[in-house]
């Protein structure tokens, strides 16, 4: 062939780059090994994300384990620490003499003392008069013993005098608890209430600052260990339970606070002009109000109703309220919620839904139905009255101190909620003020100080299937300057015109003469 047909030959049939076969055997193994090359990439990504998800994993629950850790040294300490089944605590019993309890004016209220032989036995001066504040620190824990237990089994005297201390293997006195209730208007209300079943709570309306908390029936502090079985016999009345703090009643027309403020803020420009024809009964649809002992109140404006405490008329109002709005109001006051007074407290109830019926909203705007308070709330509605429309948080301790009088710990006023504007307060406070001058609270008037107030007569089904009623009365003290905001509920006292309005005045008579000699 001649080298021209050579080169098109050539052209026409190009040789290719890749290289000469190998083998059949080389060939598909240098494939295989090509596969592999390529799919390793694939596999490693694979292995990443299972490792990545793994790690995002182990920091979640290690995140998990942080949050808890901080909710549990911050939110759960105190209560962990105080809880009576804590026997760490008691731990502290072999390092540590328990600290006083006093009052605010300096009185013991509770203390240990040490015998010769070192045998530490837990006293209490007054006994039964402050027994539910204070509490018990045998057969578990209660009261402040529980609360404040650590504070009590701390010491935060000198280091140096700690150090001493425990090279001679003798024992350091603990920290104090200083209450800030008053030793004259506790044991005022604690006498005043008497033989009755209930309770009293007076608080300072411009700090929320406790100043007195009586609960009956009671207990002996000293011997709770002894008295147990007796204490928590079926029948014993159930002396443990802080009525205070823990008892729920049907708040009965007290609660008209709280529904005159519901339908002033809901009728703004009438309700001055509200007119009512009181017959002593209203009925809708099955359901009938009547007014206490069958009074007939004929025609009554609002504040007319008011001192009268008209069912009727407040009766008709339930049914003129926005449900939703009047619930709104009611939680504003701590209805619902946990008032965080660092005491062992139920919370009060206000159920009433948005299509409730007819009888449900009658019932329930004369503080009956399914509303059920603590005298706690109830002093904390007076208290808002009293304060302007602020309520303030409640709290019953000023301050933790060393033995020897040296401050650790202040426990500051702070405002819970603006719940009414201050002209809404004033209108109402006036109502309450002319219930003591004219009204249901006229057992009042005339004293040496003013008192502004509002009664109720709680009705309740017995166990014996028949009605029963608790005496009321919710207002405070020096109406141009509010001292004292209280709460009195007897149980089966009759009206709180009989029977609750009595122990208020027995309790400020006895302040204002102790106190201001008047």
């Amino acid at each position: 062939m001649k080298k021209k047909d050579i080169n098109s030959a050539y052209e026409e049939n190009p040789v290719e780059d890749s290289p000469a076969e190998e083998p059949s055997g080389k060939k598909k193994k240098g494939k295989k090994k090509k596969q592999e090359t390529e799919g390793a990439p694939e596999s490693r990504k694979e292995q990443n994300k299972v490792f990545v998800k793994a790690s995002y994993f182990f920091v979640l629950m290690f995140l998990s384990l942080c949050g808890y850790l901080v909710y549990f040294n911050i939110a759960d300490r105190e209560s962990i620490n105080s809880n009576s089944y804590n026997t760490k605590q008691d731990s502290k019993d072999n390092m540590v003499i328990r600290g006083n309890i006093y009052s605010s004016d300096g009185e013991i209220l509770a203390t240990t003392n040490v015998a010769e032989d070192g045998s530490e036995t837990r006293e209490y001066p007054y006994d039964r008069v402050f027994a539910h504040v204070v509490g018990y620190a045998s057969n578990g824990r209660s009261g402040t013993e529980s609360t404040y237990n650590t504070e009590l089994t701390s010491c935060h005297a000198s280091l140096f005098e700690q150090i001493k201390n425990e090279a001679q293997d003798v024992k350091i006195q603990g920290d104090s608890v200083n209450l800030s209730l008053s030793t004259l208007l506790q044991r005022a209300a604690y006498d005043a209430l008497g033989n009755y079943r209930g309770a009293v709570v007076i608080m300072e309306p411009s700090t929320g600052r406790i100043l007195a908390m009586v609960s009956k029936p009671d207990f002996s502090p000293a011997s709770i260990s002894a008295d147990w079985e007796s204490l928590n016999d079926e029948n014993s009345g159930s002396p443990l339970l802080n009525r205070a703090v823990q008892g729920l009643y049907p708040p009965g027309s007290t609660f008209k606070i709280i529904t005159t403020l519901a339908y002033m803020r809901q009728h703004p420009n009438d309700y001055q002009n509200f007119v009512f024809n009181c017959e002593g009964l209203v009925t809708r649809d099955d359901v009938s109000i009547t007014c206490y002992g069958g009074s007939v109140h004929g025609m009554e404006d609002l504040e007319t109703a008011f001192k009268n405490s008209c069912n009727g008329a407040f009766a008709t109002i339930g049914t003129e309220l926005d449900n939703a709005e009047f619930k709104k109001i009611c939680e504003s006051f701590g209805f619902n919620k946990d008032l965080s007074i660092n005491m062992a407290s139920a919370d009060s109830r206000f159920t009433l839904a948005e299509d409730a019926s007819y009888g449900e909203e009658m019932t329930t705007a004369i503080g009956q139905g399914d509303t059920l308070a603590t005298p706690l709330q109830m002093a904390l509605v007076a208290s808002a009255v009293a304060n302007g429309g602020t309520l303030m948080k409640p709290y019953y301790v000023d301050s933790i101190s060393t033995y020897d009088g040296d401050e650790v710990k202040t426990f500051k006023p702070s405002s819970y909620a603006t719940v009414m504007s201050a002209d809404e307060a004033e209108t109402i406070g006036n109502y309450m003020i002319t219930t003591v001058q004219s009204g249901t609270a006229s057992a009042l008037s005339g004293a040496s100080y003013t008192a502004a107030g509002k009664t109720g007569s709680a009705e309740y089904d017995t166990a014996s299937g028949e009605r029963g009623t608790h005496s009321w009365f919710v207002g405070y003290t020096n109406v141009d300057n509010p001292e004292l905001a209280i709460a009195v509920i007897a149980e089966d006292g009759g009206s709180g015109s009989s029977t609750a309005v009595p122990i208020a005045k027995y309790i400020f008579d006895t302040y204002y003469q102790n106190k201001y000699g008047y």
